[in-house]
């Protein structure tokens, strides 16, 4: 937002809300639906890759041990889980092609 907010010619003490600023730019989608999109197009892309592929290796790879004391930091699989629940998919149906 910072860069859309300078593009305008506008401060956070203008105090205008962020959907304003997109509106008066022409911007129709949200950062966040943007990057929804992108990262279930670069899981689609992994999950079809060749099993030997290092960024497929990487999606289905587990570490072992444990982690430090606090809440679980959140992985890039569990945003692609959450992306997917939005959708009204699951995980599995979303790494399946699609049937024409």
């Amino acid at each position: 937002m910072l860069v859309l907010r300078k593009i305008c010619g506008l401060s956070r003490r203008d105090r205008r809300r962020s959907m304003d600023t997109m509106k008066e730019l022409g911007i129709e989608q949200h950062t966040a639906n943007v990057l929804e999109c992108r990262r279930l197009s670069y899981f689609g892309h992994v999950t079809r890759m060749t099993n030997d592929r290092f960024h497929r290796l990487l999606l289905r790879g587990y570490m072992h041990g444990s982690r430090a004391r606090g809440s679980p930091k959140k992985k890039w699989i569990d945003n692609v889980r959450e992306d997917c629940a939005a959708r009204n998919m699951s995980l599995h149906q979303a790494t399946e092609p699609i049937q024409h």
